[in-house]
């Protein structure tokens, strides 16, 4: 009998769940582990493949009559600003954005348990502890950053935290893992400057594209994606060039 060699992945299939996007469909997943030599490796031609991390777990949708998860990557060096999306940076040109390593701290839950709280409370990551944040950030094997986005510092004391992005760093584009923001600053529009400023990184990194998850039409949730233009959306074959 031959043996498996132990870097070659493995996939696995969920049990149905209520989908969080559409009612009335359900979901499934499909999933391998990300660990190993290869796991930077495999990361890469599963993110290329539609396919998103949660900590070192690859997925993606594997619905049985559903195809309405689209992965979504904007293309850097051709997107414009709009006048809305000027507005959005000019309204946050205050807050500055620091990349480091991928380390959590309590400042950062408190910020996420507020985010989580107003945004997603019936969402599955609600119940989440400090132990489960500091597992979503450091259970990485491959080379992941922490974007915290700061106000102006206060004497000696640093800006007040109000938004932080998990973002892999691939070789060919930035894919945002997750995001949250201070939800209390509505009108700043802190999701969209996070966005823009991780496609000004990428372009600045001399990378094509900025992975954005999955885009579901019909899901308001989801809608926002489809504002940064112009897009490739995964097909059934290739990824699709999207301008409008």
């Amino acid at each position: 009998m031959t043996q498996q060699p132990r870097d070659t992945p493995q996939f696995f299939l969920t049990a149905p769940t209520t989908c969080p996007y559409l009612p009335g469909r359900q979901e499934r997943k499909v999933f391998t582990h990300l660990v190993g030599k290869r796991a930077i490796q495999l990361n890469e031609i599963l993110t290329q493949g539609g396919f998103r991390r949660s900590q070192s777990i690859a997925y993606r949708p594997a619905c049985e009559n559903c195809r309405a998860c689209v992965s979504v990557r904007v293309l850097v060096n051709e997107f414009r600003l709009s006048d809305s999306f000027r507005r959005v940076m000019r309204n946050n040109a205050d807050i500055t954005g620091q990349m480091q390593t991928a380390s959590p701290t309590s400042e950062q839950y408190s910020l996420f348990r507020a985010y989580l709280d107003a945004r997603h409370a019936d969402g599955g990551m609600v119940d989440m502890s400090v132990l489960d944040y500091a597992m979503m950030v450091e259970d990485s094997h491959v080379e992941t950053r922490l974007v915290e986005y700061r106000r102006p510092p206060m004497g000696q004391h640093p800006g007040e935290l109000v938004a932080v992005s998990l973002t892999d760093i691939l070789s060919d584009g930035l894919s945002m893992v997750y995001s949250f923001y201070e939800p209390d600053h509505e009108s700043r529009s802190l999701g969209t400057m996070m966005i823009l400023d991780h496609i000004a990184r990428a372009k600045t990194l001399g990378l094509p594209y900025l992975y954005l998850g999955y885009w579901v039409g019909g899901s308001k949730k989801m809608a926002y994606k489809s504002r940064f233009l112009p897009q490739e959306r995964l097909g059934m074959v290739t990824w699709e060039r999207v301008d409008k």
